[in-house]
């Protein structure tokens, strides 16, 4: 898998993954995509201030300095989308399999058309599902999580 087909997946991960407190307790998602997200934010920011202030100090000689420190500060919202993506077309363990699929069938039994998990499930198709069952189920459920 490319690292562009794995950033273009973190980015379609983390703009799917519900973004509920709940969840931050079972999968390290939510802190990823946070992270990610003031990444994606501030690091260009603090490259650009960080490449002023160099050049300012040091003048032209601390250049590769400067671009090496830029180049670390915008890599790292890189890194929680490749991380994004990598998790994303993950499969799914067993019990987490299991867990979707009572999730899934409690969906149905409720009359909201949802994807049943197949063998082949990844953490993906979970928050698809997570995603429906936030919008579409009552808080209840979710504080007996």
């Amino acid at each position: 898998m490319s690292i562009i087909k794995k950033l273009r997946d973190g980015h379609r991960y983390m703009k799917t993954w519900p973004m509920v407190k709940q969840l931050s307790y079972f999968f390290p998602e939510y802190r990823v995509v946070k992270a990610t997200q003031l990444a994606i934010f501030s690091m260009p920011l603090l490259a650009a201030v960080t490449v002023a202030s160099q050049l300012y100090f040091s003048g032209l000689s601390a250049l590769p300095q400067a671009i090496i420190y830029a180049l670390f500060f915008i890599s790292l919202p890189m890194q929680g989308l490749i991380w994004l993506g990598w998790r994303a077309r993950h499969p799914l363990p067993l019990t987490m399999l299991d867990w979707g699929q009572q999730l899934s069938n409690k969906m149905l039994s409720m009359g909201i058309s949802c994807k049943p998990l197949n063998g082949t499930a990844c953490y993906f198709d979970i928050a698809i599902l997570l995603k429906l069952a936030f919008e579409r189920l009552d808080a209840e459920y979710w504080e007996n999580l």
